[in-house]
């Protein structure tokens, strides 16, 4: 199925947009100007719809259950019904539907994380495993983990100052 063509984005007009709500007459009179500047025409090469990658998978890896899913066949490939023992025994979330895992699981093989290999046996066996692509993703999201783990008690001491000092909105 070929996906129409984007339109083109008017990167000046994205720009002068970003000033407009920053109510600076250019970004370079802001100093975070650059930096949005530069987020701006990322996302104009990027893309920035609902349906693009770049959204997609960062929603993907915000959603419930597949950064996990992703973590577990990290430790090699498994069945469906196994995964969905595993992702029970290692969270103490609510168990994961059938449904559910079918879905996600779905999601990841449709943007090449994950492949879904079938045995011809009677009767079949399908076992979901991560793809070279997966592996990489993978690879980056265990950097995130390894940084929450550096920071881990900064981020439990900021949660205690905010608390203590109350929420001023």
């Amino acid at each position: 199925m070929t996906k129409p063509k984007k339109a083109a984005v008017d990167v000046a007009a994205e720009l002068a947009r970003v000033a407009r709500a920053l109510n600076v007459a250019d970004l370079d009179d802001h100093p975070g100007g650059g930096r949005l500047a530069a987020m701006v025409r990322s996302m104009a090469t990027d893309g920035r719809g609902r349906e693009d990658p770049i959204r997609e998978i960062f929603g993907r890896l915000g959603d419930k259950w597949s950064t996990l899913l992703l973590l577990l066949l990290g430790a090699g490939p498994f069945r469906h019904a196994t995964l969905r023992r595993l992702v029970g025994a290692v969270t103490d979330e609510a168990r994961i539907s059938q449904r559910m895992l079918t879905l996600r699981l779905r999601s990841l093989e449709r943007d090449g994380l994950v492949e879904r290999r079938v045995t011809p046996t009677v009767p079949p066996q399908v076992e979901y495993a991560l793809t070279d692509l997966g592996r990489d993703l993978l690879a980056q999201v265990e950097g995130l983990m390894a940084w929450v783990r550096r920071h881990h008690d900064a981020v439990l001491a900021a949660r205690a100052r905010f608390h203590d000092s109350g929420p001023e909105d």
